[in-house]
């Protein structure tokens, strides 16, 4: 492989195989997850309902067990969106492209045990841009407007900083674009935070500081301002057993979902200059908390529990474009794939095509401007 596919594969995979381990931890406290499972997550684990396909809240998806939830079934889609598209992505690919992925074709979704149309299993928040852009025509980039203010946009974005990698600025530009059809407030702010963190990830010689560096640089409102508290702590800690308490209290103040994770108040979720999703700031710190290791980086996520498919998905994408596809340990690897009935090597390799493709046509354009802009200055 090229460096560009083993950071990208090591991206796309890295991100599915913390998305699967998460889902069985999702919606938990780290005291009810270490009571389940007699002990911290350490890997591939059963629901945390024996009986899921009754339990609530989590009927009737099977989480756990190596299953991949929608944040990877909407990544995966993304990547066949840029192989269609071609190119560089805005709004109007969400309306032309993504919207026809959700509900065009029947997939295997691992978390139903069935085969479904991905419509069929995301969340209210991602049929959103069903409702908006296909059944109510409006204009893509208006479409986020009045959506659930949540991950829905970010977990996914990991192919646009693959896309633009090692160009952070145009990864964040490049989401926050696509996510208007999706997301409004800092939703779409985290989307496009998340897709710079991982453009950064790829870059030769980063480093989990200059992700952080990126994020900060161009994140704004209380997504910023999040990050910043959450990194501070999380630099206190050498690893994430008993960080949880620490990052948990500063996220507090920006996350509007409640200690009591599935009791929603009535200013959750929506939008607000000064808070943030608690998802990306809590990825990041566990990235920091691990010194960009991959396992730890997902471990902490898992075991910290609330949005935990999320938060180990987003961490697992920076640190598996860090370290490239060997720093995913090929059990998780092999257990995810088998579990998921899913290849997890080839978006990734898909996804490093495009962007190959992208920065040559990026590269032409900007030596046609440089030679008009010559001309300007005679």
């Amino acid at each position: 492989m090229t460096p560009l596919q083993d950071k990208a594969v090591g991206a796309i995979a890295g991100a599915a195989v913390g998305d699967a381990l998460g889902g069985a931890t999702e919606g938990w406290t780290p005291e009810q997850i270490r009571t389940r499972y007699d002990g911290w997550v350490t890997g591939v684990v059963p629901p945390y309902f024996e009986d899921w396909p009754n339990a609530r809240p989590i009927a009737p998806y099977h989480k756990g067990d190596g299953h991949i939830t929608d944040d990877t079934l909407m990544t995966h889609a993304l990547v066949r969106v840029y192989e269609r598209a071609g190119g560089h992505l805005d709004a109007y690919a969400a309306a032309e492209h993504l919207v026809p992925e959700m509900m065009g074709e029947r997939r295997w979704i691992p978390d139903m045990d069935a085969e479904a149309l991905p419509l069929q299993r995301v969340f209210l928040a991602e049929k959103w841009l069903v409702l908006r852009l296909h059944y109510g025509h409006v204009d893509p980039r208006e479409a986020g407007v009045g959506n659930i203010v949540n991950c829905g946009a970010a977990m996914y974005m990991a192919p646009v900083g693959v896309v633009n990698a090692a160009d952070p600025d145009g990864a964040y530009a490049e989401a926050i674009e696509l996510a208007g059809a999706h997301q409004s407030s800092y939703g779409r702010e985290a989307a496009g935070v998340f897709a710079a963190s991982v453009a950064e990830a790829m870059r030769p010689g980063a480093t989990p500081d200059s992700v952080v560096a990126a994020a900060l640089r161009l994140a704004r409102d209380g997504t910023r301002a999040a990050i910043e508290a959450v990194c501070e702590r999380a630099r206190a800690h050498t690893h994430w057993e008993g960080s949880f308490e620490a990052l948990r209290e500063a996220i507090r103040p920006y996350d509007t979902v409640a200690d009591t994770y599935r009791d929603q108040g009535m200013g959750a979720r929506r939008p607000s200059r000064v808070h943030s999703i608690e998802e990306l700031p809590l990825a990041l710190a566990f990235l920091l908390v691990a010194k960009g290791d991959y396992r730890d980086t997902v471990l902490g996520a898992v075991n910290y529990g609330r949005d935990a498919d999320s938060i180990a998905s987003m961490g697992g994408a920076v640190a598996g474009a860090l370290g490239g596809v060997e720093a995913v340990p090929a059990a998780w690897r092999e257990e995810v794939a088998a579990g998921s009935r899913m290849d997890l090597e080839a978006p990734g390799l898909a996804i490093a095509a495009v962007a190959e493709r992208v920065h040559a046509a990026d590269v032409a354009r900007r030596r046609e401007h440089e030679r008009a802009f010559g001309g300007l200055l005679g």
